[in-house]
């Protein structure tokens, strides 16, 4: 998937901004978004602070991860198993 070229906190900047009373279409235009995208920041970030989003990315890096980790470890043991089970 293709990194966003705004920050959590540009992001999480434009939803406060049209939350304070600015027209979607219009922050859109500032910032060089569709309406599309703005609806994507929202549902994703839409309730956040800052820290919650630098919060979030860290758990979303920690768990990946993680998930690395276990799946090196089942192979591992997969390997192990095929080697015990052969008679020598």
């Amino acid at each position: 998937m293709r990194p966003s070229r705004f920050t959590e906190e540009q992001i999480i900047g434009m939803l406060k901004e049209q939350e304070t009373g600015a027209a979607t279409a219009d922050v859109g235009r500032k910032h060089g978004i569709s309406s599309a995208t703005f609806y994507k920041f929202k549902a994703k970030y839409g309730g956040m602070d800052v820290s919650d989003a630098r919060r979030l990315k860290t758990l979303k890096d920690e768990n990946a991860r993680l998930k690395k980790l276990l799946a090196e470890q089942m192979l591992d043991n997969a390997i192990l198993k095929d080697v015990a089970a052969k008679k020598w």
